[in-house]
């Protein structure tokens, strides 16, 4: 992940960060997870102010449906919100799956 923001921000707008491994890392994962992390006020994400980080490690090309899943929440404006102001980890999961 670290290598990828090195080359390129992974900050999508909205407050909103999807950090992610490069093309050579992925055949080291084992399975597809994600975390979510909130910073309440804010952290300088390369220059961009991020409340909401969502971090994906993907086998192979399992970053492509759980990119999609997470476009259709972020596009949704009231679940974009919902996710980016979420408190509890009930919330978070209400609002990813």
């Amino acid at each position: 992940m670290l290598e990828r923001e090195q080359t390129i921000s992974t900050y999508v707008g909205e407050g909103v960060a999807i950090p992610h491994g490069t093309a050579a890392s992925k055949g080291t994962v084992k399975r597809d997870a994600i975390c979510v992390v909130r910073f309440p006020d804010g952290v300088d994400w390369d220059g961009e102010q991020v409340t909401l980080c969502v971090g994906i490690a993907a086998k192979d090309d399992g970053h492509v449906p759980l990119l999609a899943a997470l476009a259709d929440i972020l596009l949704d404006p009231e679940r974009a919100r919902a996710l980016r102001e979420a408190t509890e980890v009930s919330q978070v999961l209400k609002e990813l799956t």
